[in-house]
């Protein structure tokens, strides 16, 4: 991959100069458009040999474009935060926003490069990581990404004549550290694993671009070029980059039978075994919560359910008996401005609570497949794609030792409709009905196939559904704690 940014290039002096201006106008022009009409964001990926002019070019784009509509992100190694949760959460957290450009010193690819050349992960972790990243760009691509990877480039004898150099100029001596001239040491090892890497990643939506990095006025033409036509490309066309789904429709069942009909809505609890079951359950969950072993753990309690069904009473009972300390609600409704000029699961990324932390989704990332779905906000595109997408979020979620336990809490039409007339006639309850709530009752049936096919696509062997028959509340509670004390007694017990 590397042989045509080792045959020398390189701009002259005079050429450079007369080549900058009208570069950097047509840059900011590109820019400044992007503000005005935010479809995508911009995302730089910025690698490559120590020595072959990275931070210099990085600096050089800001100092190119208007700083205060570019984020750059130096990342180093990971801290204590970022190590408690999933290793792609660091640079969810930092994603530029529709409108804005996005610069990383080092991103994802850093970490997975670096761990295989320091022998710290086998040739199936290594490849394991790199299928992470392609689900990760494709995923930001399918949300209109603009992403643009460069490797800078220097041969071996590149690399040690360039670390010379700065070392000899008493201005750049400080650039060159003891870490430059141990990868020089290991440049073979890393050559082989950046080029196993970049050629599994070099795809239609997230290309590599490999520039030669010995001639300071080539590698910076070639990078501003590079990016000045890639948004003005994107800014041309009409649509963006959409992935082909993984997942064709869903045929309705023939006997229009689903899998809420099976469902006996109506159970029954007696009032006194309730209440001693619900102090059992509650000690019992207060003290797998305290557990020595739940110190690794983390707990992510995903609450979706018919209007009324019950959710916020059933998170209260949860919460009684949780130290306070260690655990977080999270109410999800519409998306704000910020978080909608985000990738759309960027919001639920920056609440992923860390070892030993739990946090409770009153609704959640399955508004894309039910809400969105229903009322038309997203494309059947966009919430198809979402299946795979929610599956690999949760995937990531368990491989870091997250414990995630989802449920849909269903009642009837008919129970639904007289908690809606109580809520209406309570004083204190009238908050929890809104004209949403009943015109979300219009469209019942289509909800129902909406929950059948989420249930159908997303409940896996590592996080399945929990369908609670919801009608009785007292019933929903304790079932609700149950699952949770089981789920998190199982994996603490496995050790897995």
């Amino acid at each position: 991959m590397f042989e045509s940014a080792e045959i020398g290039h390189s701009i002259d002096k005079e050429t450079y100069r007369k080549a900058v201006p009208p570069l950097r106008e047509a840059l900011l022009d590109a820019q400044y458009e992007l503000k005005q009409k935010p479809d995508f964001p911009v995302l730089i990926l910025i690698h490559g040999f120590d020595g072959a002019g990275r931070g210099e070019t990085m600096n050089l784009l800001n100092e190119w474009l208007d700083p205060r509509l570019v984020r750059a992100v130096a990342f180093g190694d990971i801290n204590d935060e970022a190590r408690e949760r999933p290793w792609m959460w660091r640079y969810w957290r930092e994603l530029p926003q529709k409108g804005r450009i996005g610069m990383f010193f080092g991103s994802y690819y850093s970490d997975v490069l670096f761990s295989r050349v320091y022998g710290e992960t086998e040739r199936n972790d290594f490849d394991a990581r790199i299928h992470d990243i392609l689900r990760l760009e494709r995923m930001l691509a399918n949300d209109g990404v603009l992403i643009l990877k460069f490797w800078f480039h220097l041969s071996r004898e590149g690399q040690k004549k360039r670390l010379k150099a700065l070392e000899k100029d008493s201005a750049n001596a400080w650039r060159v550290t003891e870490k430059d001239w141990q990868h020089y040491e290991l440049y073979d090892k890393i050559r082989k694993n950046a080029e196993h890497m970049m050629r599994l990643t070099n795809t239609a939506f997230s290309p590599w671009i490999v520039v030669d990095g010995s001639d300071a006025h080539y590698r910076s033409l070639a990078v501003g070029k590079a990016l000045l036509e890639a948004i003005r490309n994107r800014q041309a066309r009409d649509h963006v980059f959409v992935a082909r789904s993984d997942t064709p429709l869903l045929a309705r069942p023939i006997d229009e039978k689903l899998l809420l009909d099976t469902l006996t809505l109506d159970q029954t609890v007696d009032k006194e075994h309730y209440r001693t079951e619900l102090d059992r359950l509650q000690g019992r969950l207060n003290g797998l919560t305290r557990d020595p072993r739940f110190a690794q753990r983390s707990l992510v309690l995903v609450f979706e359910g018919n209007d009324a069904a019950g959710k916020g009473g059933a998170i209260r009972r949860i919460t009684q008996a949780l130290d306070a300390r260690r655990y977080r609600i999270v109410p999800v409704a519409a998306p704000t401005e910020e978080e909608r000029a985000q990738p759309w699961l960027w919001r639920f990324w920056r609440h992923v609570p860390g070892k030993g932390k739990v946090a409770i989704f009153d609704r959640s990332w399955y508004g894309r497949v039910l809400v969105e779905r229903v009322e038309g906000f997203a494309s059947e595109g966009d919430w198809m794609r979402a299946y795979y997408e929610i599956n690999d979020f949760e995937h990531q979620l368990v491989e870091n030792g997250a414990i995630v336990v989802k449920f849909w809490l269903a009642i009837s039409k008919d129970e639904q409709l007289q908690r809606f007339k109580l809520r209406e006639e309570t004083g204190f309850k009238r908050f929890k009905i809104t004209e949403e709530d009943w015109r979300n009752r219009e469209k019942w049936e289509d909800y129902k196939l909406a929950v059948c096919d989420m249930i159908d696509r997303t409940s896996t062997s590592a996080v399945p559904w929990t369908m609670v028959e919801a009608n009785n509340k007292h019933y929903a509670r304790l079932k609700i704690l149950a699952t949770v004390c089981n789920a998190l007694e199982a994996r603490l017990e496995a050790g897995v």
